[in-house]
């Protein structure tokens, strides 16, 4: 029997993350199991307001970008996992480690961040997990990272 894992639409993200535009980095959620890991989903637009300065001519997503994607997907994993939705979440940046840029994201692109737990549970407040970024199955980035999670009353 195949077991059915979780997913997020841009609605329940929304209700999850205190993001909003321009820098909500994560446009859906798949194949979330727990909170062991999940599957993240950019679609990467010309729109977006950092490729008017970063690189004007040669538009490429900043590098910090896709470690704030990936760190969102996760936070949207242990949200949708937790049953944080309209729970006031805010989440903080700790520590970020080993990380590498492998290839330019451009215009046009769908990233896709594959995150997994490396030390949290439900009702821990830090967590530390692995991120790898890819566009068509080619790394795009990866890191190590360690977030604090807090519920705002």
């Amino acid at each position: 029997m195949t077991e059915t894992l979780a997913r997020a639409d841009i609605q329940e993200i929304q209700r999850i993350l205190p993001h909003r535009y321009p820098f909500l980095l994560v446009d859906r959620v798949e194949e979330i199991d727990g909170t062991s890991s999940a599957l993240g989903i950019k679609n990467v637009t010309m729109n977006e307001p950092h490729f008017q300065g970063h690189f004007p001519g040669t538009p490429i997503m900043p590098g910090v970008t896709i470690i704030e994607a990936m760190a969102q997907t996760a936070a949207v994993m242990v949200g949708v996992t937790m049953e944080l939705q309209d729970k006031n979440l805010l989440i903080y940046f700790m520590a970020i480690d080993r990380c590498k840029f492998r290839r330019m994201v451009i215009p046009g692109d769908v990233l896709e961040m594959r995150l997994t737990t490396l030390r949290g549970k439900p009702g821990a407040k830090v967590w530390k997990l692995r991120g790898e970024a890819s566009v068509g199955g080619e790394m795009a980035a990866e890191a190590e990272f360690t977030a604090m999670m807090d519920l705002q009353a």
